[in-house]
């Protein structure tokens, strides 16, 4: 019996886990309670949404645990899984960068054709959105719709450019600490990509909480919430990321040869580093531009 346990191949044959199910229970839990409560259809919602939710972090944290343990206990992570992982990785990526080429494409359809018809005929039904003033909708063809401020992109947008640029060095120089063993080097290198990524974070939010449009009632708003907020969810997610790892390089996790953990995570931001020089040039630096000539030619 003893004998048929050994395994002969480079090959890793997952043990049964309750995690599908369970994640699947609580996804369905939480969407119930999130529909439940968006339309105020019963009292409980939010305490349904709130059990779903704990339970779907609960699922993510113990899945994510057993695939730790398999790679840094078990042995189960060979240089052939590895490779699975690393194609699997680059495909939710590839998935990730399509994307944004949604909301990307969302926002030039609108800003490079602002007199289309489909355009003309939704601001005459919605309007420009909230604060707008009476009558400048009758602007025809402006991008963004007349009324709308955008913001100076070398302000705040700047700020969190160079943020995310700094970050984008630290999290190379984490990696590279590691491949020299240095496992110093590798904590520092985190801990300044993570204080940096929560700094991004946080100016996003100041400069949400002063935007002077909002996210109903225009196209520009949608648009521009809707990329720059995916985006900003997406930084979240890889500081939390990029923290797990922190706090697996003080457990002394991670090797020069075994740290695809870490590898994946570094991929992760510098694909949020791209995302963002995209935005800021695209939407913050080109958009506040079109609005100069806008009100220029009016």
């Amino acid at each position: 019996m003893a004998e048929a346990q050994v395994k002969h191949h480079d090959y890793h044959l997952v043990d049964p886990s309750p995690w599908p199910v369970v994640g699947s229970v609580s996804a369905f839990i939480m969407a119930l309670g999130a529909i439940g409560w968006m339309h105020h259809m019963f009292s409980a919602a939010p305490i349904v949404f709130g059990v779903g939710t704990i339970g779907v972090l609960y699922t993510m944290a113990s899945w994510w645990g057993d695939v730790i343990k398999e790679a840094q206990y078990k042995g189960d992570h060979t240089r052939v899984v590895q490779i699975s992982h690393r194609y699997g990785m680059i495909l939710f990526i590839a998935s990730e960068v399509m994307f944004f080429v949604a909301w990307f494409w969302a926002f030039f359809n609108s800003a490079l054709f602002p007199a289309d018809a489909v355009h003309a005929t939704r601001d005459a039904v919605f309007g420009c959105g909230a604060g707008t003033a009476m009558g400048a909708c009758s602007v025809p063809g402006t991008w963004p719709p007349h009324g709308i401020e955008t913001f100076d992109p070398w302000h705040l947008p700047l700020l969190n450019t160079l943020l995310l640029l700094t970050s984008g060095t630290t999290v190379t120089w984490a990696h590279h600490a590691l491949l020299e063993n240095d496992r110093q080097g590798l904590k520092q290198g985190l801990i300044l990509t993570v204080i940096l990524g929560a700094c991004f974070t946080c100016v996003q939010a100041y400069e949400y909480a002063h935007a002077t449009f909002s996210f109903g009632g225009n196209v520009y708003g949608a648009t521009f919430f809707m990329a720059t907020g995916f985006h900003g969810f997406h930084v979240l997610v890889g500081t939390i990321f990029l923290l797990v790892c922190l706090i697996r390089a003080y457990a002394g996790h991670f090797t020069p040869k075994q740290h695809l953990g870490f590898e994946f995570a570094a991929w992760y931001w510098h694909f949020v580093d791209v995302v963002w020089l995209f935005l800021f040039i695209c939407i913050y630096v080109w958009g506040h531009g079109a609005e100069s000539m806008a009100h220029g030619a009016h």
